[in-house]
């Protein structure tokens, strides 16, 4: 099992630190553990926290007052997710941040970190650049909701999530549920294009089981945009 101190002498961030202050963080780190589905935190919470994950991933999920979800990214381990609350006082979290599967992480509140922040240039520097490189993918996000249909969306999430699948069965390891919630649609959707998609022989669908039938189909597919269906 990897230990606290080795995730964070991998971390591109906390590996600028010296030794001795690597020590020091993780000897302050509050260490949790989340079953599959148990939350960390909830969408509105002040949660003025950093952590690392080290098992399982965590989800951050926006909702809908419909009952929709969207994911809007998933941590995996050796990944450090924060609520805005760490930098900026009684902001409210943004998301729903849910364990995926069993998970564990470590936590640091903003007043523990703050002093390396304060004194360490190039740790806060490598950090500013994981937040540039975040909203970089919330921007792709909202442009993909913006000009891509659901059809691109979905074609996208299976040759991303089932690309060992071209030609050969896999496990359908995502229910049709999850499937809406990364592309930011409701199952019905899902469902009808599914079907659609195996009409038109890009796929192969059982209860069980993918197999991506025309790969460079669903390649096109997903470079459509709005205007173009």
């Amino acid at each position: 099992m990897v230990s606290l101190l080795e995730w964070l002498a991998k971390n591109p961030i906390f590996s600028t630190l010296p030794e001795k202050e690597r020590l020091e963080i993780a000897r302050t780190a509050i260490p949790r553990k989340y079953a599959e589905g148990e939350s960390l935190a909830f969408y509105g919470d002040v949660w003025p926290y950093l952590f690392l994950v080290t098992a399982g991933s965590i989800q951050a999920i926006k909702e809908s007052s419909e009952g929709r979800s969207l994911i809007v990214l998933t941590l995996e381990p050796g990944e450090l997710f924060w609520g805005l609350a760490f930098f900026e006082d009684d902001a409210p979290l943004p998301v729903l941040l849910q364990a995926q599967s069993e998970s564990m992480v470590y936590l640091w509140s903003r007043d523990q970190l703050l002093p390396w922040l304060l004194a360490n240039g190039r740790f806060s520097w490598e950090l500013s650049r994981l937040m540039v490189r975040r909203m970089m993918r919330a921007s792709t996000i909202v442009e993909e909701l913006a000009f891509k249909p659901v059809a691109s969306r979905l074609a996208g999430l299976l040759l991303d999530h089932y690309q060992d699948a071209a030609g050969e069965p896999v496990p359908r390891s995502l229910t049709l549920d999850q499937m809406a919630a990364h592309i930011g649609t409701t199952r019905e959707m899902v469902c009808r294009l599914l079907y659609r998609f195996s009409d038109q022989e890009l796929i192969h669908i059982t209860r069980t089981e993918f197999v991506l039938n025309n790969k460079s189909g669903l390649i096109q597919l997903r470079g459509q945009d709005a205007d173009s269906t």
